[in-house]
């Protein structure tokens, strides 16, 4: 675990780079994988995320995937819906994230998952700016086709924010190959065809996936989508780059809306749990 934190602080010493970057060549150099806790902004209020990122970093993230609630999330199972909907009911706004983390100083890199919908709205531009300000080192984008992401991938390099798309098993070689040259920082896999959602096994193909995608990039590979317990991420270890772990941990955060004390309990075990099954 200290060679973990060591990587993950060194995110932060080293200002020439960005810290996604500066992660991942860390982690790589010491033979390690990231593991990277996704959350929800304002769930069940914004005030009890300030004090989820840094628990959870504490706990043993690498590197922390934040979802902005989104009132039509595309890939998302119902858990993570449940949760931007308890967000959204709180009428929380962009502004409101972009303030509270702008406030936190995160000691691990932080990504936001984010509709391009989203982006759209405030302005890309803008939003870039605004996210990187707060501390965001990337986004991961699920919803804007490749074929329109070539301005959106220009202005994220312009800015040195990583642009993160993601590839799933129904995606074609050659849309592949597509998707991986617009990527920076890393590759979102996608494990299974479907949404996003607890399952009892990993899904079969994803180590030929991520052996084709190696052809096409260099780029980290981190595996998300299915992804819920410590069995999931010791098969996920030598195949992958990084393991994305979501609707489990958000499943947690309902409890917060009765006792928050003992939801971020529960969240910090898990991640402890599952972030130690990468050592």
């Amino acid at each position: 675990m200290n060679g973990l934190r060591t990587a993950t602080a060194a995110a932060y010493t080293n200002h020439c780079m960005n810290p996604i970057d500066t992660l991942f060549q860390s982690l790589r150099a010491q033979g390690r994988k990231a593991f990277m806790p996704f959350v929800t902004a304002g769930d069940p209020d914004i005030a009890f995320t300030r004090e989820l990122i840094p628990a959870v970093a504490e706990s043993g993230a690498n590197l922390i995937e934040v979802g902005f609630p989104f009132s039509d999330p595309i890939a998302d199972g119902p858990v993570i819906q449940a949760s931007y909907t308890r967000a959204l009911d709180k009428k929380l706004k962009l502004a409101d994230i972009f303030s509270t983390f702008g406030s936190i100083k995160p000691t691990v890199p932080l990504v936001s998952m984010a509709s391009y919908s989203l982006m759209y709205k405030r302005g890309v531009s803008a939003f870039i700016d605004s996210a990187k300000a707060a501390g965001f080192s990337g986004a991961v984008v699920p919803d804007v086709p490749v074929e329109e992401a070539e301005e959106l991938s220009k202005l994220t390099a312009d800015r040195d924010f990583k642009l993160i798309l993601l590839v799933t098993p129904t995606t074609s070689p050659e849309r592949a190959a597509k998707v991986v040259k617009a990527c920076s920082g890393f590759v979102y896999v996608v494990s299974v065809v479907g949404i996003t959602g607890e399952r009892a096994k990993m899904a079969g193909g994803v180590p030929e996936l991520l052996a084709r995608l190696r052809t096409m990039t260099d780029l980290p590979l981190c595996v998300g989508f299915g992804v819920s317990r410590p069995e999931h991420v010791r098969d996920l270890k030598e195949i992958a780059d990084g393991v994305i772990v979501g609707s489990a941990l958000v499943k947690k955060l309902e409890a917060a809306v009765t006792d928050r004390a003992a939801a971020l309990a529960s969240v910090r075990q898990l991640v402890k749990e599952l972030s130690s099954a990468l050592v």
